[in-house]
């Protein structure tokens, strides 16, 4: 740890959780060890699975349900909105979830290694290639039935679980393939988005989707003439979640527009930001009488600091951890609940559904990321990264197949509650594990033979 971290000759005073006292140095400091590990999000994930199946099939499995199914009513005079808790869960807090994506999106896009497009080649055919295979294989294995709308579930990369696996099994982990993992789950996920838009969505009301639009304009038109209170923002977005609501549209789709419009350059230049900090220090003292005697000054120079991040980078800093670490892990708990009854156990491994998910994900993923990468280095449109074999694709293809978040999503969204419904999620769970340790097996299989050099 540096002197400015430890506050030792920059006589920076460090707060209790920093110190090295027993509490902090015990019990703090291992936990923002293992809230920042990329692995964490996927550990507290499968943590809220356990619970949910433990209790779905305890002696208190009716309350889970009593649980989920309570209905919260928000009613201001004559108008209400109403849904039960688990509905709440789904198009409330996963807004949050789909700001972050939004925000990720954009900021791979702009900055990241989406900005080139050479380097957005392989991911991007991969990831098509590994949405489109299982889409039709599912279709193809539930045509006809009431589950044949679901085939969004076959598509989306659940980008904590697999990047979890990659890091587990594979020691000696090419940054290559590792960007290769994230910028194909980033378009996977954009891909999953639109789906969700245009397949998804109820009888649309064209009149709240113009508001919907409009409000979008008016963030536009907020952002260009440089409003910086944070209340406006919040007022348009929620604004943005009713009309989408209104309009037959998943409203968590309004998380995804506010992350794609949320700027990505800082209001002022971190110069500006030196020049007035260095002014702020040299007019004010250590000791001022009274103590707060010059707060306005760093109250001033605090909100320079603060512009000279750009709004997306703060967004995102503020919200990932809230995503990762309790919106997904209490939509798992809220979904994942399945009964593990013998009957319940036949009934999903003859199910239509639970079949199709299965062979689609784990099948249908690896085939169709392996294949479209295989094509797209074979005719020169791209080529595999540095350090990365087509062992290495071929393993993260079969990581990519593991399903969750987006897919019980999907599934909520397009099999009615009842008996397909709770095939649907045993057929994800399933699915989950067995891509997961079938792209462990093939990672670790792929660490043993070093990769030739690229052509």
């Amino acid at each position: 740890m540096s002197a400015t971290r430890s506050g030792g000759s920059s006589g920076l005073r460090m707060p209790w959780a920093q110190s090295d006292r027993p509490v902090p140095r015990r019990v703090i400091r291992p936990l923002q060890s293992f809230l920042d590990a990329e692995t964490a999000s996927g550990i507290l994930i499968v943590g809220a699975v356990a619970i949910a199946i433990a209790w779905a099939n305890s002696s208190w499995r009716e309350t889970y349900e009593h649980v989920w199914g309570t209905e919260l009513v928000w009613r201001l005079s004559r108008w209400s909105v109403s849904d039960d808790l688990r509905g709440w869960i789904r198009d409330g807090l996963m807004t949050f979830f789909f700001l972050v994506v939004g925000l990720e999106i954009k900021r791979e896009l702009i900055t990241g290694e989406l900005r080139d497009r050479r380097a957005a080649i392989l991911p991007l055919v991969a990831a098509v290639g590994g949405m489109l295979v299982p889409a039709l294989a599912y279709i193809a294995l539930t045509a006809g039935s009431s589950a044949e709308r679901g085939w969004g579930i076959a598509m989306p990369t659940d980008i904590a679980f697999a990047l979890g696996v990659l890091l587990l099994a594979s020691r000696r982990t090419s940054p290559g393939l590792k960007v290769f993992l994230l910028a194909l789950a980033i378009v996977d996920d954009l891909g999953s988005i639109l789906v969700v838009a245009i397949f998804y969505s109820s009888h649309l009301a064209w009149t709240s989707l113009a508001a919907a639009a409009g409000i979008c304009v008016a963030i536009v038109a907020l952002r260009r003439i440089h409003v910086q209170a944070d209340a406006a923002y919040v007022a348009m977005g929620v604004g943005l979640w009713f009309a989408l609501r209104s309009a037959g549209v998943s409203p968590t789709l309004a998380g995804v527009a506010l992350g794609l419009l949320t700027p990505c350059v800082p209001l002022q230049r971190p110069r500006t930001v030196s020049e007035e900090a260095h002014r702020v220090a040299d007019e004010t003292v250590d000791d001022p009488v009274p103590p707060d005697a010059d707060a306005a000054q760093w109250f001033y120079l605090a909100d320079l600091a603060r512009d000279a991040v750009s709004p997306l980078a703060r967004m995102e800093s503020l919200l990932h951890p809230w995503s990762s670490y309790v919106v997904v892990p209490l939509f798992a708990l809220s979904n994942a609940g399945v009964p593990l009854t013998g009957h319940a156990l036949a009934a999903g491994a003859t199910s239509r559904v639970a079949v199709a998910i299965v062979a689609a994900r784990v099948l249908g993923k690896t085939l169709g990321i392996s294949i479209a990468s295989g094509v797209a280095v074979r005719i020169g449109l791209a080529r595999l990264p540095r350090g990365v074999s087509w062992r290495h694709v071929i393993g993260v293809a079969a990581a990519a197949g593991i399903p969750f978040t987006v897919s019980l999503f999907v599934a909520e969204l397009s099999i009615r509650p009842g008996t397909v419904l709770d095939s649907a999620r045993l057929g994800i769970l399933a699915a989950a594990l067995i891509a997961g340790l079938f792209g462990f097996l093939l990672l670790r299989a792929a660490d043993r033979h070093p990769a030739a050099a690229p052509r």
